[in-house]
């Protein structure tokens, strides 16, 4: 599973580190919400994602 993440970052221009590291400080501060929409943002695909992480 890890693996596909990290090659789905790479198919779209992310720096693998780098996304983990984002997925990794923003998924905790969300688990005690319910609503889980805010994992669109967190798709490799997402204009929400920061630049930094961009390649």
């Amino acid at each position: 599973m890890i693996y596909s993440i990290a090659e789905t970052a790479k198919a779209n221009n992310l720096k693998p580190y780098e996304y983990f590291e984002h997925l990794l400080t923003v998924i905790p501060e969300h688990m005690e919400d319910t609503d889980r929409s805010f994992l669109e943002e967190l798709l490799p695909w997402s204009p929400a994602l920061p630049e930094n992480i961009r390649k």
